[in-house]
């Protein structure tokens, strides 16, 4: 057993301290870590150290070649790359975004202009594009035609509806001021129509109901000659007349008809001269210019002026009147007036509504 042998002291009082020898660093080198620093160097592992053979190896390395083969290398460090798609929570799938594909024209197997929407073709008879079905009417290359303003007064309120950011185009001058004196107009036709509603009954019916001949209960007249009274001009018969017994034209000479009840009258036919054949026109003065005065049931009277032909046979007139008691005719001016003639009327008729009408 070997007994241990003490080195006999020295003195460090006279002995100088060594220092430890320490490599010289270089610029380009890095830190070298020292020795209090209790942290395990990172040494990296290269493909080509983990393959290489041991009978390959280099010799050892110095001690600045040592302290670069423990730097961690930050070159070759690349960022991760981005997902094309955003991560989302389990059980919450995202909605695919809708692609939004322009339009594009199909081929045009229709001739005519293309649709402003779609661009594809379309015939110049349709009025809806035949692949979007967008409306026509406002075609590249067509020009519409204006229409008349009467066609126009009937599209208040139904113009096209227009597009979102568009501006409707406002009308203003003398036009708009035309289009509202016809509405103004129109309405009051609206409203005279409403309160006159009987009367255009009436007026419809009168038109397209027959005729009946009506006989007056009594006559009268300012004078007669001899034996022709006035019941003479409304007995139906035309070879029998009323004269007022003077030459002349018989001026202010009067002969009036009378109902018990109140009629309504359409129409008339008067028979000038002494009968209804040509060559007794030259026997009588005939009438030219009557007044007639209708008295009606609530004693109101109008006058109706009648103007005469100078022919032989009867002239119809229409005479609408309604709630008629009396018509007094009054002769104003007469044809082949002379000395030795007076003023002869051989018959009057009135004709009112057939009852076989309806009415």
């Amino acid at each position: 057993m070997r007994t241990p042998v003490h080195e006999p002291e020295r003195d460090s009082t006279h002995e100088p301290v060594q220092e430890p020898f320490r490599e010289p660093v270089r610029a380009d080198s890095p830190p070298v870590p020292s020795e209090d620093d209790d942290t395990l160097p990172t040494i990296p592992v290269t493909p080509a150290a983990t393959t290489a053979s041991p009978a390959a190896a280099s010799p050892a390395p110095d001690a600045s070649a040592r302290a670069r083969a423990l730097l961690v290398p930050v070159a070759d460090q690349r960022a991760a790359p981005v997902p094309e798609v955003a991560p989302v929570l389990p059980g919450m799938p995202a909605a695919a975004r809708p692609r939004i594909q322009a339009p594009g024209g199909e081929p045009a197997d229709e001739t005519g202009p293309p649709c402003p929407w779609c661009e594809v073709g379309n015939r110049p008879d349709r009025h809806f594009c035949r692949r979007c079905g967008m409306s026509l009417a406002r075609r590249l290359g067509v020009t519409e035609a204006r229409r008349p303003w009467w066609r126009r007064m009937w599209d208040f309120g139904n113009g096209p509806t227009p597009w979102a950011g568009d501006r409707p185009r406002t009308r203003r001058g003398i036009g708009r001021v035309f289009s509202w004196i016809a509405y103004g107009l129109a309405l009051g036709l609206v409203i005279y129509a409403a309160f006159n509603v009987s009367t255009a009954w009436n007026v419809a019916r009168d038109h397209f109901s027959k005729r009946a001949q009506i006989t007056p209960d009594s006559a009268a007249a300012s004078r007669s000659f001899g034996s022709h009274p006035p019941k003479l001009i409304f007995d139906k018969v035309s070879n029998s007349w009323w004269g007022p017994g003077i030459s002349g034209s018989a001026e202010g000479e009067w002969a009036e008809a009378r109902f018990e009840e109140p009629t309504r009258l359409l129409d008339i036919l008067i028979t000038s001269g002494i009968s209804t054949k040509a060559p007794d026109l030259t026997e009588a003065a005939l009438p030219h210019r009557m007044d007639a005065v209708i008295t009606t049931s609530d004693g109101k009277k109008t006058t109706r002026h009648i103007t005469l032909d100078q022919v032989s046979g009867p002239q119809q007139r229409k005479f609408r009147a309604q709630n008629v008691i009396s018509v007094r005719f009054v002769i104003r001016s007469a044809f082949n007036v002379g000395t030795d003639k007076q003023v002869s009327i051989a018959e009057i008729e009135f004709f009112t509504r057939a009852t076989s009408s309806g009415s």
